[in-house]
């Protein structure tokens, strides 16, 4: 491929992207199902994504894990957390066991073994007990988009968590560089660059695929016991991130006009009451993350 044309090929490309990120930026307000919608469906599942999506929902939330033999599934934990974990012999997956069942020691094969929804949150009353596994990130991907265009819908954004932190690398989960590409050649193989978000606690992810690719988008997110300022953290983070994803009780009028004059967007998590939404949005935060997207319907 001669410069000229590989140029054309970049530009158009990066076109797309762009064209993308626009309407995302032009977006009123983002809905995002937590988990899809874990007040409803269990969570990190298929059925979960699908009644997010049917709900209306313009992103579905979700967090990655990574199994042994590299694949890039849907997990909150990186074991079977006994709140919702059947183990394969029918039986409940006791607390005191559930951390010796690693998913980054375990194949994918061994994962889909366990159920993941027949037992129910106890925590979240209204939601519907079904039989779930931990589906794969592919798999969630195309059920979503087969969806959207099923009914007719727009394409949904996705906004992916890497579940990392420097204690338990290759441990839990392989170090950051590799979780982020195993995470984005899954991305680029299912050609929806333009409509993901990669989210994380952890900057050393963010910052590895910031400086790896720029044009995709990233939030940061911060804890309710984080004490430091809006400028410390993205010193630490080293860039200004599209998107600065707090919980919700950090927000404030002064947080939000602070991180629009940097242009960076203020999305919280994980807000479960009408009344929060409600102030929430009265102070124009631009999206809300919730188990229940039905309050926002």
């Amino acid at each position: 491929m001669n410069k000229l044309v590989l140029l054309c090929f970049l530009l158009a490309g990066c076109s797309s992207t762009k064209k993308i990120t626009k309407q995302m930026n032009s977006a009123t307000f983002d809905i995002e199902g937590h988990r899809g919608c874990r007040g409803l469906m269990p969570e990190n599942t298929i059925p979960a994504m699908l009644k997010a999506l049917e709900l209306g929902v313009t992103t579905l939330e979700m967090d990655a894990a990574i199994t042994k033999d590299k694949k890039v599934i849907l997990s909150h934990d990186p074991y079977f957390n006994h709140d919702i974990t059947t183990r394969p012999d029918g039986s409940l997956m006791p607390k005191a066991e559930e951390k010796n069942y690693k998913i980054y020691q375990m194949t994918y094969e061994d994962v889909t073994k366990y159920d993941v929804g027949l037992k129910g949150h106890p925590k979240f009353l209204r939601q519907q007990k079904v039989k779930a596994i931990k589906p794969l990130l592919t798999d969630v991907i195309d059920a979503a988009e087969d969806y959207a265009k099923r009914t007719k819908r727009p394409l949904p954004f996705y906004n992916i968590e890497t579940k990392t932190t420097a204690a338990t690398d290759n441990i839990f989960h392989p170090g950051p560089l590799e979780f982020v590409d195993l995470l984005m050649e899954v991305i680029a193989q299912k050609q929806i660059t333009g409509r993901v978000t990669v989210q994380s606690f952890d900057s050393r992810t963010l910052q590895y695929l910031h400086k790896k690719s720029p044009s995709v988008r990233t939030a940061f997110l911060i804890e309710d016991f984080d004490k430091n300022s809006l400028d410390e953290n993205l010193k630490e983070l080293g860039y200004f991130p599209e998107v600065y994803s707090p919980h919700y009780t950090l927000v404030t009028n002064s947080l939000i006009t602070e991180c629009h004059s940097k242009g960076i967007k203020v999305i919280p998590w994980t807000v479960n009451e009408k009344t929060e939404i409600d102030r929430l949005r009265a102070l124009h935060v631009d999206g809300i993350i919730t188990d229940y997207p039905d309050l926002l319907k």
